[in-house]
């Protein structure tokens, strides 16, 4: 039987979270490869060598320099304390802002289609998030077995 501690729930919605985000990029670079013009090399940069760049200095960042570590834990800490996630309207709110950007690159990606500007900030920017959040499932289970004195 799962686990129904608030905890635990908090848990549940931080992976919850982060798979959503994982298929949301996925279905953006999946999307990427079939309409933006050019080499694969420049689609494979764009798509994941700079966001998994991003995501893997975020997430190291996140674990070993203590001010960032801090700072992400008393985040979580402060978001379990005030209940986030653990109902569904914030579980509702978190997985919508994660629609509303990958929105946001399904349309640079079709407007760079048309001759727009390049969105490999957006993409960038989406994978330094998913580091975060890759970081805040692996440290909420620190502060799961008890929150830091």
């Amino acid at each position: 039987m799962a686990d129904k501690s608030p905890w635990g729930i908090f848990r549940s919605m931080q992976d919850s979270v982060l798979a959503t985000g994982l298929l949301v990029y996925a279905a953006v670079a999946v999307d990427a490869w079939h309409v933006l013009p050019g080499a694969n090399g420049f689609k494979a940069n764009l798509t994941l060598l700079f966001p998994g760049g991003y995501l893997i200095a975020v997430l190291v960042a996140s674990l070993t320099v203590p001010a960032a570590r801090k700072a992400v834990r008393r985040h979580l800490l402060l978001s379990y304390q005030t209940g986030f996630g653990q109902s569904v309207i914030s579980v509702l709110v978190g997985l919508g802002l994660l629609i509303v950007v990958a929105g946001l690159i399904f349309w640079q990606v079709h407007h760079l289609a048309g001759g727009g500007v390049s969105p490999a900030g957006a993409f960038s920017g989406f994978g330094a998030g998913l580091g975060l959040l890759v970081a805040q499932s692996i440290l909420v289970r620190g502060l799961e077995k008890g929150p830091p004195a």
